[in-house]
C-alpha cells in the first residue's frame, strides 16, 4: 500500500510540475502538450529535455509549431517504433501457431502412413476371415477419418492465420505510412525523402536518368505565424502542402523538409522542365487566398520562393541540396515570390544564367 502511495504522489508531482510549466509558458493545456511537459519533469527522454532546453534558452518561449515538432521528433517517433515491435510480436505468434498445426499434421499424416503399411502386412488368409477384416477395415476408416479432422484442422488454422495475418501487415504498412508522413500536411517526411534521392541518385548513376530537386519556404512565415497565431500557421503550411500535391503527378514526390521549408523530387525532370514546375507551384500558392476560419476574414496571401537543381555526375546528396538551397536563398535575396534555377556550366568552365 505504501509503494502504491509513493508512486501516487510521485505521478502527481510530475503532472503539477508538467501543468506549471504549461502555465508560466501560456502554451495549451492539450493532451500532447501535457505529455511533452510530464515526460520533461520525468526526466526520462534526455533528448527531449535537451532540445527544451535549448530552445528556451535561445528563446525564451516555444510556440504551439515548435512543441508540436519537438513532440514528433521526441515522442511520436518513439511510439510508432512501439506500435512496430507490438506488431511483429504478433506476427511471430500466428507463425509459431501455423509451425505447430503443421508439425501435428505431419505427425498425424506419419500415423495414417503407418497404418496403411499396417494393413498392407495382413496375410492373404486374413482376407477370408470376416471379422479380421471388419478390423482392418475399421482401423483404416478411424485413421482416416482422424487424418481428414487434422487436415481440415490445419485448413481452419492456416485460414484465420493468413486473415490475422493480413490484418497485421496492414498495421504495420499504417504504421510505416505515418513514419514517414509529416502529420500536419500528410506529405513525405525528412526521411521519406532522403531515402528516395538515394534511389534516384542511383537510377541517375546506373541508368542516367535525370531529376531535379525544388527547395522552397514560405516568405516572411514566422511574421505570419506571430501575427495571426499557429492555428492560421498551420492552415498555411496546409495550403503551401495542397499547392504542391496539386502540381505534382506521377512518380514526383513532394516532402515537408523543415518547419516552413518543403522539397520535392521530380524523376526524369531536367532544369527547364524544373523550372516550369516550380512556377507553377508558386503561381499556385499566391493565387489563393487565405480566409480566417472562424469569420471569412481576408487574410491576403501567401507567397513562397523556389531553389532548383539538378543531378550532376558525381553529385551527393549534400552537394545537389546544397546548389539547391543556395538557389532558394537567391530567390529570397531577389525579393522573394520567384524561382532561381541553377546555373549551367559552360565547357569554360564558367558559369551562365
Amino acid at each position: 500500500m505504501a509503494v502504491n502511495r509513493s508512486e501516487f504522489e510521485r505521478t502527481l508531482a510530475l503532472a503539477e510540475t508538467a501543468l506549471s510549466r504549461i502555465k508560466a509558458l501560456r502554451i495549451a493545456a492539450t493532451p500532447r502538450n501535457f505529455e511533452l511537459w510530464y515526460t520533461y519533469a520525468a526526466g526520462s527522454n534526455a533528448s527531449l529535455n535537451k532540445t527544451l532546453n535549448e530552445r528556451l534558452s535561445d528563446a525564451g518561449q516555444l510556440s504551439e509549431h515548435e512543441l508540436g515538432q519537438i513532440y514528433y521528433q521526441h515522442l511520436s517517433m518513439p511510439h510508432l517504433t512501439e506500435q512496430t515491435d507490438e506488431i511483429g510480436v504478433k506476427i511471430m505468434g500466428e507463425i509459431d501457431r501455423v509451425m505447430t498445426s503443421i508439425d501435428e499434421a505431419i505427425g498425424t499424416a506419419s500415423s495414417f502412413g503407418k497404418s496403411l503399411a499396417g494393413a498392407t502386412d495382413i496375410p492373404e488368409e486374413h482376407f477370408s476371415d470376416r471379422d479380421k477384416l471388419r478390423a482392418v477395415i475399421k482401423t483404416l476408416v478411424a485413421a482416416t477419418k482422424e487424418a481428414q479432422e487434422a487436415n481440415q484442422s490445419l485448413q481452419n488454422n492456416l485460414v484465420e492465420s493468413r486473415n490475422e495475418i493480413q490484418e497485421l501487415k496492414q498495421s504495420l504498412d499504417q504504421v510505416r505510412e505515418e513514419s514517414l508522413t509529416d502529420p500536419l500536411t500528410t506529405l513525405s517526411n525528412r526521411k521519406f525523402f532522403q531515402d528516395a534521392i538515394t534511389r534516384l541518385m542511383s537510377d541517375a548513376e546506373n541508368k542516367g536518368f535525370p531529376f531535379s530537386v525544388l527547395l522552397t519556404d514560405i516568405d516572411h512565415f514566422k511574421k505570419f505565424n506571430d501575427t495571426y497565431g499557429h492555428l492560421t500557421g498551420d492552415q498555411v503550411l496546409r495550403l503551401v502542402a495542397l499547392a504542391l500535391k496539386n502540381n505534382l503527378k506521377g512518380q514526383d514526390i513532394a516532402a515537408r523538409y523543415g518547419g516552413e521549408e518543403f522539397a520535392v523530387l521530380l524523376p526524369r525532370t531536367g532544369l527547364p522542365a524544373a523550372q516550369i514546375v516550380a512556377n507553377h507551384i508558386r503561381a499556385s500558392v499566391m493565387n489563393k487566398e487565405l480566409l480566417r476560419r472562424s469569420t471569412g476574414e481576408s487574410l491576403g496571401r501567401v507567397t513562397i520562393s523556389l531553389g532548383v537543381a539538378t543531378w550532376r555526375a558525381g553529385d551527393s546528396m549534400l552537394s545537389l541540396l546544397e546548389r539547391a538551397d543556395n538557389c532558394l536563398y537567391a530567390a529570397k535575396n531577389a525579393g522573394r515570390n520567384c524561382v532561381v534555377a541553377e546555373t549551367a556550366i559552360k565547357e569554360s568552365g564558367k558559369k551562365v544564367a
